[in-house]
C-alpha cells in the first residue's frame, strides 16, 4: 500500500465561509457495497476473478462520475458526496478526494457481510482510513437492546476507539445505525416488519443510540433507516444531540421503492437536525443491472444513476423547504 496522502479539513466553496460549509446539507450516493453487491447482482459464488473485481471496479466508478455530473444541478445549500469503499472504488475514491470539494468522500472501515463490527482491514485500520483524503469515515453498525449483552458490549468498546480516532485525525465518523428485529421483536408486532418500522424500531433506534453514547462514541452524523413519523424523526434527532453533543442525522435508503423512500424523505426533510440522505442501491441498482445485461449502455446507466440521485435531492429540497434555493 502506498504511503497515506494528506488530510483535508470540511471543504468551503469560493466565497463561503467554513460556517456555510458547515450548514450545507449532503446529499450522498452510497457505492461502498462490496459482499452484498458481488452475491446479489453480479451472481458471484466465489472470490471475484480479477476480469470479475475489474467489471465492478468500473461500474463503481460509472456510479461517481454520474453523482460528479449532478453536483452542477445542486443549489449552493447541497454538498453531494459519495461512499465508496477502497476494495472496488479506490479510483473513484482518488478522483473524489482531488475534486475541490466538488464530492465529498466518505469511505467505510467495517468489513462487508458481518453481523457485528469488524475492521475490513483487521489492525492496519488506521492506516487505510487515512489514507485516501476522506472527508468522513463511516461504520456499519447493527445493534438492538434484545442482543447478546457481551456482544454489545465489545462492539460499543471497538467503536469508541474508532470514535475518538475520527474526531483526532480529521476524519468525522459516519454511524450507520441498522437495528434488525430479534425474534421477540418480531413477535410482538405479529410478523409484520412494515408495524415493527413503524411502532417498534424508533423506540429501539434511540434507545441504541443512548447506549453507545454512553459507552463513549460520538459521530459526526447518524446514518439511520427511514421513519414513518414526524414524532420518530424528532426523537432520533433530540438523541443526537442529547447531552449537549452536535451531531446531525442522515436518512439511509435501505434499497426500499422509490415511493417509500420519498416518504422517508418527507418525513425527515423539515426536522430539525436531518441534514440529508446517504442513499445506494434504490438509485443504481436498476442502471446497472441494465448495463451488465445489455439493455444500457455505459453512458445510459450513469445518465440513469444521475437523474435517480437528482430525483431525491429535489424532493429533500422541497420537503425541507428549499427547492427555490439556487
Amino acid at each position: 500500500m502506498p504511503e497515506a496522502g494528506g488530510m483535508t479539513d470540511a471543504h468551503t466553496t469560493p466565497g463561503e465561509t467554513p460556517t456555510q460549509a458547515a450548514d450545507r446539507l449532503l446529499f450522498i450516493l452510497a457505492a461502498d457495497h462490496r459482499d452484498s453487491l458481488e452475491r446479489e447482482l453480479y451472481k458471484l459464488t466465489a472470490k471475484p476473478t480479477p476480469q470479475q473485481a475489474a467489471r465492478i471496479a468500473s461500474d463503481k466508478l460509472l456510479i461517481y462520475r454520474a453523482v460528479l455530473d449532478a453536483a452542477g444541478e445542486l443549489p449552493a445549500g447541497v454538498q453531494p458526496g459519495i461512499l465508496i469503499d477502497e476494495q472496488y472504488g479506490a479510483s473513484a475514491a482518488e478522483l473524489a478526494a482531488s475534486s475541490g470539494g466538488t464530492v465529498n468522500l466518505s469511505m467505510p472501515l467495517e468489513a462487508s457481510g458481518h453481523p457485528f463490527f469488524e475492521f475490513a482491514y483487521g489492525d492496519d485500520w488506521q492506516r487505510h482510513g487515512e489514507f485516501f483524503g476522506t472527508d468522513h469515515s463511516k461504520v456499519l453498525v447493527r445493534d438492538n437492546p434484545g442482543f447478546d449483552p457481551a456482544d454489545r458490549e465489545k462492539q460499543a468498546e471497538t467503536l469508541a476507539g474508532v470514535s475518538a480516532w475520527a474526531e483526532s485525525s480529521g476524519h468525522p465518523l459516519i454511524l450507520e445505525l441498522l437495528v434488525p428485529a430479534t425474534d421477540a421483536d418480531t413477535a410482538a408486532v405479529g410478523g409484520d416488519s412494515d408495524r415493527y418500522d413503524r411502532e417498534s424500531r424508533p423506540g429501539l433506534t434511540v434507545d441504541v443510540m443512548h447506549f453507545l453514547q454512553d459507552h463513549g462514541v460520538s459521530p459526526a452524523f447518524w446514518k439511520i433507516e427511514g421513519l414513518e413519523t414526524t414524532d420518530a424523526a424528532q426523537a432520533v434527532a433530540r438523541a443526537a444531540v442529547r447531552g449537549g453533543r452536535a451531531a446531525k442525522c442522515i436518512v439511509l435508503g435501505r434499497h426500499a421503492p422509490t415511493d417509500r423512500l420519498d416518504r422517508w424523505l418527507d418525513t425527515a426533510a423539515p426536522v430539525e437536525g436531518f441534514v440529508g440522505f446517504a442513499i445506494g442501491r434504490s438509485i443504481w441498482w436498476d442502471a446497472l443491472q441494465g448495463h451488465l445485461d445489455g439493455t444500457l449502455s455505459a453512458g445510459e446507466a450513469q445518465a440513469q444513476i444521475r437523474e435517480a440521485y437528482l430525483g431525491f435531492a429535489k424532493d429533500y429540497l422541497r420537503a425541507a423547504g428549499r427547492s427555490g434555493q439556487r
